[in-house]
């Protein structure tokens, strides 16, 4: 079934990613809805190798601001959220619990070119259903690419498997600072029917 207008054009069709926020606050609360919801979407053999980062803290912030490309900046400086969307690349260990009807762990061990292909791979999926997730439960998003990746996570993935991907900036965007929506390619640009 076919979700309503509203829903479409609430996740897809008006939402805007947005460079400004108003301070009002993100709950841990609502990260934890947040990731509840967004887990539920697909990856390959329920892999699920996303693994995330909320950086919410003033001492975090200021953690996060000398990983950032300039322009990057005072985006997340107004934003009450940035999700470090990172990619574990030992997620394989977790799949006698996430997939369990066989040895798939043993698919990846000592394979690093397929960990790191299937680890970016559905960990981006994972960021894209964040976003998607994020904008269904009313929040608006900033999602960037514009940093250091080896400097963001010596900061914040050091000790850990996780690499990073991309940011999102989440809270509830100021639509009085949006740029006017850029074209996107037609069909017959960008698809084929076989």
């Amino acid at each position: 079934m076919e979700i309503n207008k509203e829903s479409l054009d609430q996740i897809f069709l008006q939402a805007r990613t947005h460079r400004s926020f108003f301070k009002e606050a993100v709950s841990d609360e609502m990260l934890h809805h947040l990731y509840d919801v967004l887990r539920m979407g697909p990856t390959s053999a329920n892999c699920c190798p996303a693994r995330l980062v909320f950086v919410k803290s003033d001492a975090a912030r200021a953690k996060l601001i000398p990983c950032l490309d300039k322009g990057n900046v005072e985006k997340v400086q107004s934003a009450p959220v940035t999700a470090i969307i990172a990619h574990d690349m030992e997620f394989y260990e977790k799949l006698p619990k996430i997939s369990p009807h066989g040895d798939v762990r043993s698919y990846f061990v000592g394979k690093p070119k397929l960990i790191e292909e299937t680890a970016f791979r559905n960990g981006s999926l994972q960021g894209a259903y964040l976003i998607i997730a994020a904008r269904a439960l009313g929040l608006d998003c900033g999602p960037m690419s514009g940093f250091d990746n080896a400097k963001l996570d010596a900061a914040f993935l050091a000790g850990t498997a996780w690499k990073s991907n991309f940011i999102c900036n989440l809270g509830h965007g100021d639509s009085s600072k949006i740029f006017p929506r850029q074209p996107r390619l037609e069909f017959d640009e960008a698809c084929k029917i076989l």
